[in-house]
Parts: C-alpha cells; structure tokens; sequence
C-alpha cells in the first residue's frame, strides 16, 4: 500500500500535474490565507488575524530583549547612505541585490542623515523637546519599531499567500467582476481583503511584491495601492473609539465601504492613475484569459497548478530574506524622517490653518456644522491617518466627529506607512501625484460622508 502511494505521489495528473503541486496550492495556500486573512478572536470579542498576532508578539519580543536594533538599522542606512554618495563601487556579484538599498541618491541618503538625528533625539532623550516628544519623534520610532516585526513576519509567510497559486486561482474566477469595475486584474481581490482583515500597509507590500514579480503593471499596481488598500477593521474601531462614534460604528464601517469602492471605480479612470503607463516589471508573469474550450473554474485550477508548480521552499526563504532587508533598510528611515517633518509641520506651526481654508470654505457650503474648525483634518491625513481624529474636538457634534472618522479612513493614502511603501515601489507614483490622489479622494468622499452624517 506504501509503495502504491509512493508512485501515486510520483505519478501526474490527466493535466499534467503531480499531486505535490496539488497539495502546494491547496495545503499552503490554505495557510497563507489562514495567516492573512482568518479572523481570530484574540481577546474576547476582538478579532485580529493569526498574522497580526504573529507580528505583536514579535514586536514585543524585540522591544524586551534587543531594543536597540533599530538605532542598529537606521545607523547602518544613514552610513552606507553616506558613504555611498563619495564612494562608487562595482556593484555586481552574489549580493548585488543589496547595493540600491545601501547606496541611494543624495535626497534619499538626506532622509537616512535625518532619521538617524530623530531617532539619536529619541533613544537618548538629547535634542529639542518638539522632534523626540511622544506626539512627533517618539511615535515615530516606535511605528519603525513595529515596522521591523511586520518585515520579518510578513516577508516569510507571503509567499504562502502570492506563491503557491490562490492568486491566480481568485484572479481568474474574479476576472469578470474585477476587471470591468477597477480595471485591475482579478487577483487584486487578494490585496483588498488582506487589507480589510489584517492592514493597509500589508496590502501594499503584497501589491508591491507582486509588481516587481510581473503580475501587476505600474498602472495596475499604483490602482490597487491607492485605492485598494483600505484600514483593517480593528484600526477602524481604534478611530472610532478616538471619535466617541462607536455606538455608529456599523454605519461608519459600510459608508467606508461603500464610498472606498465607488472612489476605486472613480480614481482609476482620472488622472494621475489613468495616465500611468502598464509597463511591467521585467516580463509579464499574468495571463487570467479564459480559452473558449475551457471553463472558468477549470482553467483557473490549471493557472493555480502551474503557479504551484514554481514554488518551492528555498527560493521563498532567499526572496523573504531580501524583501526584509530591503523594507528595513528602505522605508524605515523614511517612516521616521518624514512621519517627524510632517508631525513637527502640524504640532509646531498653524500653517495648516492657512492651507485648509479652502476645504473650510468647501464643507461650508456642503453645510457641515463646523466646517473651519475641522479644515485642517481634512488635510494632515496625508501625513498619518490618526492625526485628524487626534486634533478634533470632543466638543464637536457626532455628524461632525463621525465625518471626520469616516474621511480619516477612505483616504487610505498617509506617508507615514502606506505612502512611503508607495514612493519607494517604483509604480510611477511620486509624492506630489499621491497628494492630487489624496486631494481627489477627500473632494469626492465629502458631501457622500455629509450626506450620510445628516442620517445620525
């Protein structure tokens, strides 16, 4: 019977695949989507995914017990950083993979310099009081803290989820419906429930991924990432507990929704996402046409099989290796640099004030009870998306905290995490391009949220 079961094993299908590409689609599939997208009750009646749980445990064992990797990392950017700008080596051989993170161009190696001096401030406790507070570069390092715990876990257990062939298999049976509504492939699916049930930043590295692997084109990618890419359910609540609104949260969480994928369909066919070019990564790896002689459902288990096919144990390890180097090494400086400019701009000076008063003028006439008062929340999102609900006065009505909840949370793009994620992919879209996004977003999602806070 063993040796029947050992040839079996061996043996192909009609299709031409082994049952060991079988079992890595479905057997590590089934994992990766366990790990990413199964709501476990943590805490009960607090749901979070066995990801997230993976990653605070590993945050908290980092913090306990060698709390100084961080000032290790961001010392070791800022120096090859700098060293890089005087000194050019040849940068070829086995780790030249390496080389474009440690050597940057000069405004990038600025941002390291600026990193290392928040973080020096921070550790310490030297320098001004304003970078190394607890509202400005403390909540930073403590976010790039967080951030080296999400690399490590979410780099070895991704490719479970992108690798092993339920990928392929949700694009193709989600083509018909993705496609014309979006104009991204099927498997964006993927990204948009990762990010509702584990983060956004998670669904951003997981678009990114799959970008620089050739299964998304600049195009595609930059659409799911800025559109796609909508906070987990338990962050939603933290916003609304900030906000006093938690007694509406259902409706805040289905305007979210509802109002995120309507601006989804909107974004991709304006400006600046509508004219990004679909180049590829290198060769397009994605093909979720569907033969005449085949049906939907059974060519898209032959596009899984052959995705499971490719996957195998060693080359994950060497690509989760690289992909945690490189988010450490690439975007934790620039989540402390600017996440500490951007917070410094808002708590040190009133030039918000001065730039948000044509948004005070607009939800004026959209007739939202105290329209000025809140003007500047409708544009430091863009730095962090918990700053609006943070500066917003208790004191407001609850149509207003509940707007301001609700805008926090469908403008999805904040530099801090998911913007600097954005900017450092490579998918045509810089600073000044996310910001029109932003500015988009924000000018449609208004007079929807008014609309509905008028209901409370």
């Amino acid at each position: 019977m063993v040796e029947k079961l050992e040839v079996e094993g061996q043996e192909k299908s009609k299709t031409g695949y082994k049952i060991s590409d079988i079992f890595k689609f479905l057997g590590c599939s089934l994992f990766g989507c366990f790990m990413f997208l199964y709501p476990w009750d943590t805490t009960g009646g607090t749901y979070n995914t066995a990801l997230s749980v993976l990653t605070e445990a590993l945050d908290a064992l980092i913090r306990q017990n060698i709390p100084w990797l961080l000032t290790v990392v961001v010392i070791f950017s800022a120096v090859s950083a700098l060293v890089g700008c005087f000194w050019k080596i040849q940068k070829s051989g086995r780790f030249s993979w390496i080389f474009p993170l440690m050597f940057v161009s000069k405004p990038y190696a600025l941002t390291r310099l600026i990193a290392l001096a928040v973080t020096i401030c921070v550790v310490f406790e030297v320098g001004p009081e304003a970078v190394r507070s607890e509202d400005v570069g403390g909540s930073m390092v403590s976010l790039a803290q967080t951030l080296i715990a999400i690399a490590v876990t979410l780099s070895f257990v991704l490719p479970f989820l992108t690798d092993c062939g339920i990928m392929e298999f949700m694009g193709i049976l989600l083509r018909p419906l993705i496609r014309p509504l979006f104009k991204v492939p099927g498997r964006a699916s993927v990204d948009l429930i990762a990010s509702w049930l584990a983060s956004s930043n998670t669904a951003v590295l997981i678009t990114g991924n799959q970008h620089q692997n050739g299964y998304y084109s600049k195009r595609e990618a930059a659409s799911i990432m800025t559109n796609f890419s909508l906070v987990s359910i338990p962050f939603c609540m933290v916003i609304a507990e900030t906000l006093n609104v938690t007694n509406h949260f259902l409706l805040l969480y289905g305007s979210v929704t509802a109002i995120g994928l309507l601006l989804a369909m909107i974004g991709v066919r304006i400006p600046p996402l509508a004219n990004i070019p679909d180049e590829y990564c290198g060769e397009k790896n994605i093909n979720e046409e569907v033969p005449e002689a085949s049906s939907l459902l059974g060519w898209a288990w032959l596009a899984a099989m052959k995705r499971a096919q490719k996957f195998g144990f060693m080359n994950a390890l060497d690509a989760a290796g690289k992909m945690t180097i490189g988010i450490i090494m690439d975007l934790i400086p620039i989540v402390i640099a600017w996440g500490t400019l951007g917070s410094l701009l808002v708590n040190e000076t009133s030039i918000m004030q001065w730039i948000s008063y044509p948004m005070g003028a607009y939800m004026s006439f959209l007739g939202i009870e105290g329209a000025f008062d809140i003007a500047p929340a409708t544009l430091v999102g863009f730095i962090d998306m918990f700053i609006p609900a943070l500066i917003t006065s208790p004191d407001l009505p609850v149509q207003t905290r509940f707007l301001v909840a609700g805008l926090s949370l469908v403008q999805i793009i904040y530099l801090t995490e998911v913007g600097s994620i954005i900017v450092k992919s490579n998918v045509g879209l810089d600073i000044k391009r996310l910001f029109v996004i932003f500015l988009e977003r924000t000018i449609i999602a208004l007079p929807l949220l008014a609309f509905i806070s008028k209901s409370l």
